[in-house]
């Protein structure tokens, strides 16, 4: 008895692998190509300023790295969007404020860029951000961005906070004020093409 079981669960095992073998493959789906990615365009690489002042300090620049642009942000925290102001444009060299000290700034192009709002404190003169006059922004580190080469800190004069932005090429660009921040995209490209 037990070996007639054994040989048709035998039977059933080769039978069974002759019907998986008689059934014909299905191609697995194949996936959706992923939608390309649209960058804006039209931002222009000409000057773009808003006259404004806060009461608030800068406390602190960083950077990030997006499809379509590299990104700065400058945290004035407390500080109302309608009252940020700001200039951001290119320049040949930049000169520090008040000394005019000439600033390095390495890249193919540099924005000059300058919020209306001091990096330190106005009742003490105490600093508000961390940074050096002629130095690197503390904490930015810019290893595989696609434009941005470098970020220098050319010092707060009268109120104002004075960088360097070093990129790629002259790129178009855009300034958004947002409540407690300024914030700088600078685009990959003119095209509008978003990386690979």
């Amino acid at each position: 008895m037990l070996q007639s079981r054994t040989m048709c669960a035998t039977a059933v095992l080769l039978g069974a692998t002759l019907v998986t073998a008689a059934v014909p493959a299905v191609a697995a789906p194949e996936a959706a190509p992923a939608a390309a990615t649209v960058c804006p365009t039209g931002w222009g690489s000409t000057d773009k300023a808003v006259t404004a002042a806060t009461s608030t300090s800068v406390r602190d620049v960083r950077t990030g790295r997006h499809d379509c642009y590299d990104r700065m942000v400058v945290d004035v925290p407390g500080a109302a969007r309608a009252d940020l102001g700001y200039s951001v444009r290119y320049v040949d060299r930049l000169q520090q404020d008040g000394s005019g000290r000439h600033i390095p700034v390495f890249g193919g192009a540099i924005l000059e860029v300058r919020v209306n709002a001091p990096a330190y404190a106005p009742g003490t003169g105490e600093a508000t951000y961390p940074a050096r006059a002629g130095r690197a922004l503390p904490g930015v580190d810019l290893t595989g961005y696609r434009t941005f080469r470098d970020a220098r800190f050319a010092g707060s004069f009268e109120g104002d906070t004075q960088l360097g932005l070093g990129v790629r090429g002259r790129l178009p660009f855009r300034v958004q004020q947002l409540d407690g921040r300024l914030v700088i995209d600078v685009a990959h490209n003119w095209t509008g093409a978003a990386a690979r």
